[in-house]
């Protein structure tokens, strides 16, 4: 294959991982912004954040380098994250299930897209061949990204979404003290990704964040692919 048919070619897979990744990354941010709103904060509107603009939400880092570091260190599995929503938990009304809901808002929305990315996998055949294989091949990318997106916020490590989940849920003795880890939470993710990364390299089969991402993505691609039939 000459220069320029690799060129495409690596083009052509970036682009059936970047365009679900943006779509996921999108429409969970902004899923977050409309629920605040409904509860009675409009500090993600305000901030131009209740919004379908993928330019809005995209972090350059969290969206684009991120996931092509985690392609290229070969780790297992593949996630990113787009700019935080910013959200005034004080103005939510009620405050506890609006912060629960608020948080939920964005992973829900991936297990959505995972399950309509799978049924539109029944399309495929309607679609011109030349573009077919690349229709294909973005949906299952797609179903991918959204349960890994979905499960690695639901880790209950603030600020992630599962961490709010938890604060919202938990009594105030002990969600307290989850709540104060909220500073250090992408610290403690950013290690965890270290150990996974130096454990891989070495050869020693200690990834954490495999265990604790990876497998239950796995068993959630799994549920999707039961209830829309594909096989």
């Amino acid at each position: 294959m000459n220069a320029g048919g690799q060129l495409s070619q690596m083009v052509t897979t970036l682009t059936t991982w970047i365009v679900p990744l943006i779509f996921a990354v999108t429409l969970h941010e902004a899923a977050h912004g409309f629920v605040a709103l409904r509860f009675g904060d409009d500090t993600a509107l305000r901030a131009g954040r209740v919004s379908l603009n993928p330019l809005n939400h995209v972090d350059p880092f969290g969206t684009i380098v991120l996931p092509l570091l985690m392609l290229l260190a070969r780790t297992g599995f593949f996630f990113g994250y787009a700019k935080p929503v910013p959200v005034n938990f004080g103005r939510l009304r009620p405050l506890r299930l609006g912060m629960i809901l608020v948080a939920l808002a964005g992973p829900l929305t991936n297990v959505l897209l995972a399950i309509v990315s799978a049924l539109l996998i029944y399309t495929v055949t309607y679609v011109p061949a030349a573009g077919a294989v690349w229709f294909e091949r973005n949906l299952i990318n797609s179903l991918q990204f959204n349960a890994i997106l979905c499960v690695f916020n639901m880790l209950p490590i603030p600020p992630l979404d599962g961490g709010r989940v938890a604060v919202g849920v938990l009594p105030r003795a002990l969600s307290l003290p989850l709540a104060r880890v909220e500073p250090y939470g992408m610290f403690i993710l950013m290690g965890l990704f270290l150990v996974g990364y130096v454990g891989t390299q070495t050869g020693l089969a200690f990834n954490p964040l495999y265990w604790l991402i990876a497998v239950p993505a796995k068993l959630l691609i799994a549920f999707v692919l039961a209830i829309t039939g594909i096989s």
